[in-house]
């Protein structure tokens, strides 16, 4: 790549977020060096001229860099448009138009769902209000974003009187700075007084629908079940056993992402070294979290063998609002390795295969996995039984006696 010309980077939602504060007038447009309030990740761009583009691939920002530490960079910032992407993209107003709309007009922070006595608040200030969506992507605690916002269009319709406004404002990991930050982006974008809600009491019926559709409870929730172990372990084996059992209680739509499988399809072309099994995880954790999004499950059995990449995966279908249930199919090395079914571990003993998980490359052993299991000496049935009971136990699963066992009783 010519360094004449800006490299091309799709940041995350804190740094589009952030984006469209600098346009807006709320923060200097600048990046700061690590350790700021304003900061930019973007480790491995090595251009002087770095260009931002949201993820429609449109160009919304210019950074002349003035540092890069390999992980993070920083320099002035040219906005060359106002970052607009995702859901209710109508509902992000800047400070201006919400002055000229509603100038005057008492204005609510949303930060979580109205509850009844919320609403009750509201009234009694006698007349129309604006209310103010905190969107926190990365805050799914109570709602998602996108059910923030259509809780908060609920409770305007309770009111009557309420308009609903949205501005994105990305936690910077520290609650004080939070508290701070927020207060200043209140202020920017309130058009007139601000009011204050205590977010306690019961929701509303039709707000609390809005709640329970977007943050189902857990055996409803997306779900991503992660095997992970050295080959050989039988971790394959035990999906294949879970995705049966999940198919035969008919309660979820369940996909199969088999390490061997993914390799011939998502992931063909890729080899054996690192980075590339790193890329094939990620892939499959994209794919995953995708799955959870909707409300599936999806069953995932590859090595994975760093801790890193795992926690990655973690956050994937943290952020897509699913659960994430990590596996360790714990089978000792020596018993992989007599069971050796492909004959990968003689050839990495060999030499033959370099960088082999267990002999020449090494697994980090899950240190807070949701279940361990062994699959030595015991039945692939023996194993599922174990780890459906671990989810039953978590709450992921509603037990259902199949139908095969009650014809036996019968």
């Amino acid at each position: 790549m010519s360094h004449d010309l800006p490299a091309q980077y799709c940041p995350g939602e804190r740094t589009l977020a952030d984006l469209v504060l600098m346009a807006d007038g709320v923060i200097a447009p600048v990046f700061e060096p690590p350790g700021g309030y304003v900061v930019l990740d973007a480790g491995g761009v090595t251009a002087t001229q770095l260009e931002l583009v949201d993820p429609e691939g449109v160009p919304v920002a210019r950074v002349e860099m003035t540092g890069n530490d390999g992980t993070h960079v920083w320099g002035p910032v040219t906005l060359l448009a106002r970052p607009e992407h995702g859901a209710f993209r109508h509902l992000h107003l800047g400070p201006d138009r919400l002055d000229e709309q509603y100038r005057g007009w008492p204005t609510v922070p949303v930060s979580g769902p109205l509850t009844s006595t919320d609403l009750a608040t509201i009234r009694a200030l006698n007349g129309s209000v604006v209310l103010l969506v905190l969107c926190d992507p990365g805050d799914v605690r109570t709602v998602t974003t996108v059910g923030l916002v259509r809780a908060t269009q609920a409770a305007a319709e309770l009111l009557g009187n309420a308009v609903v406004v949205a501005v994105t404002v990305v936690s910077r990991g520290d609650p004080a700075a939070d508290r701070l930050f927020r207060e200043r982006v209140v202020t920017a974008y309130a058009p007139g007084q601000v009011h204050r809600v205590a977010g306690k009491g019961e929701l509303p019926p039709a707000i609390a629908e809005v709640v329970e559709f977007d943050r189902p409870p857990p055996h409803r929730r997306g779900l991503v079940l992660f095997l992970t172990g050295l080959s050989g372990s039988g971790k394959s084996t035990l999906a294949r056993a879970l995705h049966d059992r999940l198919l035969e209680q008919g309660r979820r739509t369940v996909t199969s992402l088999d390490g061997d499988s993914v390799r011939r399809t998502l992931s063909a072309g890729l080899t054996f070294s690192r980075r590339d099994r790193e890329v094939n995880i990620s892939r499959i954790g994209w794919v995953a979290a995708e799955i959870s999004r909707h409300g599936g499950v999806a069953i995932c059995s590859p090595i994975a063998p760093f801790e890193q990449t795992r926690r990655q995966v973690r956050e994937m279908v943290a952020e897509a609002g699913g659960a994430f249930f990590l596996v360790h199919v714990a089978t000792s090395l020596e018993e992989c390795e007599q069971r050796d079914r492909k004959g990968l571990y003689a050839k990495a003993r060999r030499g033959e295969i370099p960088d082999f998980t267990g002999i020449s490359s090494p697994y980090e052993e899950p240190p807070d996995p949701d279940v361990r299991v062994d699959t030595a000496g015991r039945t692939i049935e023996e194993a599922a039984e174990t780890v459906l009971e671990a989810l039953e136990s978590a709450g992921f699963l509603e037990r259902v006696t199949p139908a095969s066992a009650l014809r036996k009783q019968v």
